[in-house]
């Protein structure tokens, strides 16, 4: 028995299309690969929050906590107070408390930054904006690159 989709299975492997549609309509699902790689893909929410989640039991020693993960390191201060925890060292610059403008947003970050760097963690493609401007990959591969 033959599909209505026999043009999609002729041309693709079936791991990219998981089309259901019968031909009625004109809307076609999206390939599997990209389903994994979308910004709303399940896995990328669960891993998302389990790091909040993991974040936060650190940070508590100092009364902290992280709600948004790409918004709460923007400004470095949640960044700086969990490589001090992890760390159990203090920065080695001095930063902002209360960070009010962008500049200081950034100083913070690069305080955050230059302190990887002194501690011999390389960090790769990662630049002071990308996590200014709330990136959150960035985010994640920046404490990923601590814990190890």
């Amino acid at each position: 028995m033959m599909s209505n989709n026999t043009y999609y299975d002729q041309q693709l492997p079936p791991q990219y299309y998981q089309g259901t549609d019968n031909g009625e309509d004109g809307d076609e699902e999206m390939p599997a690969t990209e389903k994994d790689l979308a910004e709303d893909a399940p896995w990328k929410k669960i891993q998302q929050n389990t790091f909040t989640r993991w974040c936060n039991e650190h940070l508590k020693c100092m009364n902290k906590k992280i709600n948004d993960l790409q918004k709460d390191l923007s400004d470095g201060l949640k960044l700086i107070g969990l490589l001090e925890v992890l760390s159990q060292k203090k920065m080695y610059r001095k930063y902002h408390a209360r960070p009010n403008f962008r500049q200081m947003k950034l100083e913070n970050v690069s305080v955050a930054l230059e302190f990887l760097e002194r501690e011999h963690i390389k960090l790769v493609s990662i630049e002071l904006h990308n996590v200014y401007h709330n990136i959150n990959r960035h985010c994640f591969w920046i404490i990923l690159a601590f814990i190890k």
